[in-house]
């Protein structure tokens, strides 16, 4: 998580404009960084290893030259030792937006480039890119932080100063520092090292935003302290044991208030490696802790990731994208029994290759903000052209010695292979955080269900996000429309007769393979569903029920599927007395079957909506919330196959009746194999 920059508390966004109301652009700052003149070309993976990698052809050497890759072209914006690691700004709420900004800015692109260039200094001190010796510029640099002549001049943190992204990029050097201290540390002048203690120190004993923040704060004071420095441990010890109150189970810790990416790159990286430099040695029983924690990893994390290692878009900075493997190759450091070495290689190369191979992943040699090209409805406005590297997080695996099996293990696709069956669906409910993952053979996808209860004040977290219903890695999502176009949630029209989407969610239970939630209108409570939903082997039946009290129109979405080839092809056609919608784009189609409580059902078209593409195609049922005698039943099958074969009618129509119980409490599905499944929307 981050702050508004150099801001003390959280930014928060009137309700009225997160809903809708348009507020003046500010005036757009241009940084005039100019691009480098030689375009860096695609990635491409040289002399793959397909003996020890199979699926994916990358072994450690690979994943150093994807390290290398992406550094150079970071390095390609540097010439002389004093060029800034600042790089073309992105149009749209990226900052900075000041010229108060720009220096953190290019802290940013130094800290966060120094995740993969620290391991690759680590094997080759003497690396070169762009005709400049990398260890000599990473040393430079940190001499100019301090330097109050500079430009790239950071100043401490003043007396009164609140919690600051000076303090995220100072808690990512830390990690750099304990990486590689003999690159970026021991050379450095008596005077340079004074200077930067003081100016980190001044961060790290300080406040922090009570969640993944703490460990900026507990790696700068722990480095320090292991340099003999004199540091606030009360501070540290106080931030060391609340960081541990926020674990919920399976893995997962709570970022206050969600659950996402960040459990694995901010709470399970920075402990994974806190533990190793400094924890096992100064503070045994919260690293062992810690370690107790990262266990249940390797049996949860890797369901929630496609047959080839596909990520699901899912949760806040998402431009961080593959950063959200490091917890796989971090499994190496300390080999526990029983774990699939081979499976979570191939999971977390994958993920790489799903972004580097990607044709839209780079612009102006930097990955956009965005998911695979620019995005602009999946980004931060904490969110500078430097923040994507982030996702150099995952090359902190080439720490992990060459020798450790996650590097040695042949690749494989675990249970995709060896236990799941075609033509079912494998569900793994994780209590604690209530997740629900599901992978489905067929397709070789992954999906992810959670209760998230974020309003739309919290600017980054009560939008597509996490509100969607769920989260699949086939099908990113796609950002919601004023006209009412909707992928994977409802909408309803409000008072302000603009189109809201759900956001506050109550988890209800997870029985007989059916996710319960109960889900109310943030600006109107008197619109309320009670949620059930079951994944099937080719999609999902909802049954939802309507509580509202008022009536309004409603929607409901799909996943939508991008226009990658120029046309989206749809068909009507009629199953049963049903009026079946299908779309297909060449990749995937997706089928829409009203069951029950719709009105009709249409195939929207939407522009500048989707990640992948600039145009795409969704299909919406319509209806409306209006209270009856027995509360109304949203019936809906939500299916998909890829492309290349037609639907089966009994692929369309698994589901022979819904049938609504007397007492308006639940109601009986009857599959069309005859087996029944009761649902119970209350305890």
């Amino acid at each position: 998580m981050k702050v508004l920059l150099l801001g003390s508390a959280l930014a928060v966004l009137p309700a009225s404009l997160a809903l809708g109301q348009a507020a003046p652009p500010p005036a757009y700052f241009d940084t005039h960084v100019s691009p480098p003149a030689t375009k860096l070309p695609p990635f491409e993976v040289k002399n793959p290893d397909k003996q020890l990698s199979p699926y994916t052809g990358l072994t450690r050497r690979h994943w150093q030259d994807a390290a290398r890759y992406l550094l150079s072209g970071a390095f390609s914006y540097v010439r002389t030792l004093d060029d800034p690691m600042q790089f073309v700004k992105q149009p749209g709420k990226s900052y900075p937006r000041s010229a108060s900004q720009v220096p953190t800015e290019k802290l940013e692109g130094l800290c966060r480039t120094l995740f993969m260039a620290a391991p690759l200094l680590k094997e080759d001190p003497s690396l070169t890119l762009n005709g400049v010796k990398v260890g000599d510029y990473y040393r430079h640099q940190l001499a100019l932080l301090v330097d109050p002549a500079s430009p790239s001049y950071i100043a401490p943190r003043a007396k009164d100063g609140g919690p600051s992204q000076n303090l995220v990029e100072f808690g990512g050097l830390s990690v750099a520092l304990f990486a590689a201290p003999e690159i970026l540390w021991d050379p450095l002048p008596a005077a340079t090292k004074k200077a930067l203690a003081a100016t980190m120190l001044s961060y790290g004993d300080g406040p922090t935003v009570p969640q993944n923040w703490r460990y900026f704060n507990i790696f700068i004071l722990s480095f320090y302290k292991s340099r003999g420095y004199q540091v606030n441990e009360r501070l540290l010890e106080e931030y060391l044991q609340k960081q541990l109150t926020h674990y919920k189970g399976e893995g997962w810790y709570n970022d206050d208030p969600s659950f996402d990416y960040y459990s694995m790159w901010a709470f399970q990286m920075y402990g994974r490696l806190w533990s190793e430099y400094y924890g096992r040695q100064h503070y045994p029983q919260v690293a062992a802790q810690l370690t107790e924690n990262f266990a249940p990893l390797k049996n949860t994390y890797p369901y929630q990731f496609g047959r080839d290692g596909s990520m699901i878009m899912w949760g806040r900075s998402i431009t961080y994208r593959f950063a959200a493997v490091v917890p796989f190759p971090l499994m190496g450091l300390q080999p526990e029994a029983g774990t699939n070495f081979g499976w979570m290689r191939r999971i977390a190369s994958g993920a790489m290759l799903q972004f580097l191979q990607h044709p839209d992943f780079l612009q102006d040699n930097i990955p956009t903000l965005g998911y695979y090209g620019a995005f602009e409805p999946a980004v931060q406005p904490y969110s500078c052209r430097g923040s994507v590297f982030w996702m150099a997080k995952a090359f902190l695996g080439l720490l992990v010695p060459a020798d450790s099996p996650f590097w040695t293990a042949t690749e494989n696709e675990g249970p995709w292979a060896s236990e799941f069956k075609p033509g079912t669906v494998v569900n793994k409910f994780e209590a604690g955080p209530n997740i629900l993952v599901t992978d489905y053979p067929d397709l070789g996808a992954a999906e992810i269900r959670t209760a998230p209860h974020q309003p739309a004040s919290d600017p980054y977290r009560g939008d597509e996000n996490y509100n969607r219903l769920s989260y699949n890695s086939a099908f990113p999502w796609q950002a919601d429309g004023s006209r009412g176009e909707v992928a994977m949630n409802y909408v309803f029209k409000n008072k302000q007769d603009k189109w809201e989407s759900l956001r506050l969610y109550t988890f209800r239970r997870y029985a007989d393979g059916v996710y319960y939630r109960d889900a109310e209108l943030e600006t109107n409570k008197n619109i309320k569903l009670h949620l059930a939903e079951m994944p099937l082997p080719n999609g999902i039946l909802r049954v939802d029920q309507n509580t509202s009290t008022e009536a309004t129109a409603l929607r409901l979405g799909h996943y939508a599927l991008p226009n990658l080839t120029g046309t989206i092809r749809r068909t009507t056609r009629k199953v049963k007395g049903h009026e079946v919608q299908i779309i297909d784009n060449g990749t995937y189609q997706l089928a829409l079957v009203p069951l029950g409580g719709w009105d009709h059902v249409e195939a929207v078209e939407a522009t500048g909506l989707h990640p992948t593409a600039p145009t795409s195609t969704v299909l919406n049922a319509l209806g409306n919330t209006a209270p009856a005698a027995r509360p109304k039943l949203y019936a809906t099958l939500l299916l998909w196959k890829k492309s290349g074969t037609t639907f089966a009618d009994a692929e369309l129509l698994p589901v022979r009746q819904v049938r609504p119980a007397a007492n308006g409490t639940g109601a009986t599905i009857t599959m069309a194999d005859g087996s029944r499944k009761e649902l119970k929307y209350t305890e």
